[in-house]
């Protein structure tokens, strides 16, 4: 694999600070985690995975309904927005934001979720962005290049890294509509506009953690 960093951008990025932001689930902090666990983790993997998919849309995607439970000796309540094995675990406020402001980038699975007494908890959702975009205006912004052979179709293939930090623009005339995304051939958490930015901001949500694109 050939690893080099892009061109030195040609253009003021401070002038996109605030325009898109990386989405992510926020640390707790202090060695503190949030007590869930998957209790029918064995019965949602799939034939031949080794761990739970996140959900792809599909009805039928998992045999039986996630079921969460609440362990206190492992952590707290779970917030608004936890990720858990690689996927995201939301409240149902945090889902009416995301299906209000852009639902068809999102795949959501109703979970059940017993408290540690035994009683019935809140709602709560697997969740994934499904929508991908490839918007990285990549002479604009400030990110590692690395070239990978493809050895199926025999061609090259860029992918970006921002390990080190970086500074990413992206195209508004491609992203269009979508107010939420993910950038592929980039290891990134999913990106959002300003829109979906200032309606999780307004719903003063517990776990959010928005990061300017600009500046990482």
């Amino acid at each position: 694999m050939n690893e080099q960093t892009a061109i030195p951008v040609s253009v003021d990025t401070d002038s996109h600070q605030g325009e898109f932001f990386i989405l992510t689930s926020s640390f707790w902090g202090d060695g503190r985690f949030p007590g869930l666990e998957i209790v029918n983790e064995n019965a949602l993997i799939a034939p031949g995975m080794l761990v739970v998919a996140p959900p792809t849309g599909d009805p039928d995607q998992y045999p039986e309904r996630p079921h969460l439970v609440h362990i206190p000796e492992k952590g707290g309540m779970p917030r608004d927005f936890e990720e858990l094995g690689g996927i995201w675990i939301i409240s149902q406020a945090l889902k009416d934001v995301f299906a209000a402001v852009d639902p068809q980038a999102f795949a959501f699975t109703a979970c059940d979720f017993t408290l540690a007494d035994g009683s019935t908890g809140p709602q709560y959702y697997f969740c994934d962005v499904i929508r991908r975009v490839d918007a990285l205006d990549v002479p604009a912004s400030r990110v590692k290049v690395k070239v990978d052979r493809n050895f199926i179709t025999g061609e090259d293939e860029r992918f970006y890294s921002i390990a080190g930090g970086a500074s990413l623009v992206f195209k508004k005339d491609v992203v269009g509509s979508a107010h939420i995304f993910r950038q592929p051939h980039c290891a990134l958490d999913p990106v959002c506009d300003r829109v979906m930015h200032d309606a999780l901001i307004r719903a003063n949500l517990s776990g959010v953690e928005l990061q300017d694109a600009s500046a990482l």
